[in-house]
């Protein structure tokens, strides 16, 4: 069995359907599939492109990307989803909270650029709005660093300065941003427990293999313990055709393992390595790839606090081979 992946908003599913009139502000697609049962099923998607999402909750939202395990995609979510937030009009800064491994710089193509960190702030060698990177792309776009490459913090920094930090944020001149999204270093030890500290929400970004959902499990319990209890969960590098040959866990067999509501499920697209190389997010990218499709649908999502859901279809037979003659 595999997962069919339905969204709530902005895209809905609705079976046994007519097609939408013309004048329907909706752009519809129909396609007719084969069900378990003898007579055809047709589901048709609903892409409301005609309105900008809502901003649910107050603002700034801060708004943690962590997943224990290092490689699964939280650098690349954090850039990618601050920028699709950055294009539907929210101001956001995001912080790099990666002492001394700091990559969100090189993804977004603004590591010459940052000439003043957090550390310099706290030293009060620069003030808050020099050590802010602003993104010629999109001005609403800011950058903040906590320290510079291969560098150690301060003893005394932790949660409470990361804490000052973002009250200052709020209390800026130019505004208090709608988002605040800081990117969690991997592990759970002390630079994982300041990344948390001063968040309300949590993105959890796991891929679906066993060693990442281990990892993912054990955070979610971190994470419930220092009060953060609206977490949404992306499912990262997602392989249909490994799913299809049981090769692969859905992503329902992941929602069902964690337990949390699902934000978005990003399918595996060579395109993320030349991007990454190019300092060029994939949101980005024209013509849109199915991945930075996918990232945009869960930037929306993210602003009116929606999930997705998985449900089951059938799956292909798989093909017989020939020496399945004798056996094989």
């Amino acid at each position: 069995m595999t997962s069919l992946l339905t969204h709530s908003n902005p895209i809905s599913y609705l079976p046994n359907s007519s097609p939408t009139p013309s004048k329907s502000p909706f752009f519809t697609h129909s396609k007719t599939l084969k069900p378990f049962k003898s007579k055809p099923l047709t589901i048709k998607s609903i892409l409301q492109y005609n309105r900008k999402p809502e901003l649910a909750g107050d603002t700034p939202r801060v708004v943690v990307i962590t997943s224990g395990k290092g490689g699964v995609g939280k650098t690349t979510t954090t850039a990618n989803i601050g920028l699709s937030l950055a294009r539907l009009g929210f101001s956001v800064v995001a912080i790099d909270a990666d002492v001394g491994l700091r990559n969100l710089d090189l993804l977004l193509g603004l590591e010459s650029r940052v000439n003043y960190t957090v550390v310099e702030v706290l030293n009060g060698d620069c003030r808050l709005d020099q050590a802010l990177v602003r993104d010629k792309r999109f001005s609403n776009f800011e950058l903040l660093c906590i320290s510079k490459p291969r560098s150690k913090l301060p003893i005394g920094f932790g949660g409470k300065a990361l804490v000052w930090l973002v009250d200052a944020l709020k209390d800026r001149e130019e505004g208090c941003p709608d988002f605040i999204l800081i990117d969690c270093p991997a592990g759970i030890d002390a630079g994982f427990i300041t990344a948390i500290t001063p968040a309300n929400e949590a993105v959890l970004v796991t891929t679906p293999d066993i060693t990442a959902l281990r990892d993912a499990d054990r955070v979610i319990g971190l994470l419930e313990c220092d009060g953060i209890r609206d977490i949404k969960m992306m499912v990262n590098r997602v392989r249909t055709d490994m799913i299809k040959g049981e090769d692969m866990m859905s992503v329902l067999d992941v929602q069902e393992m964690l337990g949390l509501a699902l934000l978005g499920v990003i399918p595996e697209d060579s395109e993320v390595i030349r991007s990454t190389n190019r300092g060029f997010p994939l949101v980005l990218n024209k013509p849109p790839t199915l991945a930075g499709l996918a990232f945009e649908q869960a930037a929306w999502r993210l602003v009116e606090q929606d999930s997705m859901k998985a449900v089951m279809v059938e799956e292909e037979p798989k093909k017989r081979g020939f020496f399945s003659f004798f056996g094989g």
